[in-house]
């Protein structure tokens, strides 16, 4: 009788695909952020006005967050997560650097730079959910808070770094298009990295624990598979910690809002806007990383920070003179950090494996409304920031209501488990 098969092993470590994921982002993020640390920049000297920028960042911002409710689903039925993966990053990679023929196309260089920043952005509602299951995969078996928290610091180092280019390209040059165009090195480094990953583990699932996948039901197990009550009020305390999502993230305006003020209030040449995005890329990689220590220590608790830090925002990123935007752009930025790591680790948490490319779509759905409404009522109320300030204040509140909601009701689960 012939030996079964051994078991099959991913052909890297947890850890090593976490961090392989997380230089693959580093790379595409240096793209990405560096075009969005001048997109608000780039289209006031095309001509935008403040509404129309918060139109076009808040719309790119709402495609890559609902368009996933869509990509999401697609992902979980085909299975085809590093399809998805690769489609969205190549996106990334080809829209940055063509922003750089926008300036030299006169009328029309407005409307192709709109619609190159909405496309860029759809690469990353296609390509997100599924990369967030392929690494909440290898994730599990290093710890959900740590392995979203180094994916987050790698992301945000190359995050500093993508506006650090733009800023030293454009000073030496005197323009914005060579700086689109030197990002296609670090585009093209993330594609042949990310095509290696998917040579070595074409199966990230194989990093799942056994227990985190549905059993069939037998009178043995019946007992502990989760009722259709339980299965709708676990999928309500998610729906409500996704309104909490969308609640803050309508406090974090876009950075095209805040590099527009930047450049219509002539707080710091253009050259500049991109390295004080730098630094608020940078307090968001130390506060991922910070934070998802203290996640999987101190638990879902650390959550509250987030909108602690939102209220000081909006006063602050808009304010009077560059040291009040330097500090908002600082806050701005922790607050983003421990928002697109810790908070993703608890939607892991809340979420059975098979469903998280659903969950993180319909999760987006809440956040992409938060940062559309975010961005066209800033640019809206442009100059009348007191007024912006009192809003987001009183959501903040209110989110805070929602986030002890949302942890009374997962800690009555898992006493009743």
């Amino acid at each position: 009788m012939p030996l079964p098969p051994p078991p099959r092993r991913p052909g890297l470590t947890p850890w090593r695909m976490v961090v392989g994921l997380g230089f693959v982002s580093l790379f595409i993020d240096m793209v990405a952020d560096g075009a969005a640390s001048v997109s608000g920049a780039l289209l006031e000297q095309l001509g935008a006005t403040a509404l129309l920028v918060g139109l076009v960042s808040g719309g790119a911002q709402a495609l890559a967050l609902v368009l996933r409710l869509v990509t999401g689903p697609w992902a979980d039925r085909t299975g085809a997560y590093w399809a998805f993966t690769i489609v969205g990053y190549a996106l990334t990679a080809v829209c940055v650097p063509l922003l750089a023929i926008t300036p030299m196309l006169g009328a029309a260089g407005l409307a192709v730079a709109s619609a190159l920043i909405l496309v860029e952005r759809t690469g990353k509602a296609v390509r997100s959910p599924a990369k967030t299951v392929l690494l909440a995969d290898a994730a599990h078996a290093v710890g959900l808070g740590k392995g979203f928290g180094v994916h987050k610091t790698l992301d945000q180092i190359g995050a500093f770094a993508g506006p650090l280019i733009v800023a030293g390209v454009a000073a030496l040059t005197g323009s914005l298009a060579p700086a689109f165009l030197v990002l296609i090195i670090p585009a093209a480094i993330a594609m042949v990295l990310l095509f290696w990953l998917r040579a070595k583990v074409p199966d990230p699932s194989l990093y799942r624990p056994v227990d985190d996948e549905p059993k069939p039901q037998s009178k043995a197990t019946a007992s502990v598979i989760p009722s259709e009550a339980e299965t709708r009020e676990r999928f309500r305390t998610f729906l409500l910690f996704s309104l909490f999502a969308g609640l803050t993230t309508f406090g974090l305006l876009s950075y095209g809002i805040i590099s527009f003020h930047l450049a219509a209030a002539e707080l710091v040449p253009v050259g500049i806007v991109p390295v004080i995005y730098a630094v608020g890329m940078a307090a968001a990689a130390v506060a991922a990383f910070v934070t998802g220590w203290a996640y999987d220590r101190w638990g879902p608790r650390t959550l509250y920070a987030v909108p602690v830090m939102t209220v000081f925002v909006p006063g602050l990123v808009l304010g009077p003179t560059l040291a009040f935007v330097i500090v908002g752009v600082v806050v701005w930025g922790a607050a983003t950090g421990v928002q697109d790591s810790t908070v993703k680790a608890l939607v892991a948490d809340l979420v059975p494996g098979r469903r998280r490319g659903s969950a993180y779509g319909w999760f987006a759905v809440f956040q992409g409304v938060g940062a559309l409404l975010g961005a066209v009522v800033a640019g809206a109320l442009y100059a009348n920031v007191p007024l912006l300030m009192g809003l987001v204040a009183a959501l903040q509140v209110a989110a805070i209501v929602v986030l002890a909601i949302v942890l009374r009701r997962r800690r009555s689960a898992r006493i009743a488990e």
